[in-house]
């Protein structure tokens, strides 16, 4: 340590200094509140998609995103939206929903 230079001692310090400074700055960044909910509002809004497109191709119904700039009464020019899918889903929880009741009344008796 006798051997070396004070100016290189004080550029591998400065040089730490500026590594450390880069380091704390990242950790900051990444645990700051309003990055760690955009990361959440992110991956749900990426679950969400992929469901909506899971669901679209178990039911043949392919998504058609809306552009920037389209009119709302424009949207579905080219294909309306079909409810067909919705009221399935809507009438298969019913019928679950009433048959799950039925059994729990009946093994009261």
């Amino acid at each position: 340590m006798a051997d070396t230079d004070p100016d290189e001692l004080e550029r591998r310090i400065a040089q730490t200094r500026a590594e450390l400074a880069q380091t704390v700055d990242a950790i900051a960044e990444r645990v700051s509140p309003k990055r760690v909910a955009q990361r959440g509002v992110d991956s749900v809004k990426a679950k969400a998609e992929y469901f909506v497109t899971s669901v679209g191709d178990s039911l043949g119904v392919t998504a058609r995103p809306a552009r920037f700039g389209d009119e709302a009464d424009d949207l579905w020019d080219d294909e309306p939206p079909s409810l067909a899918p919705v009221l399935i889903g809507v009438g298969a929880i019913l019928v679950i929903g009433a048959a799950i009741a039925l059994f729990r009344s009946r093994r009261r008796r």
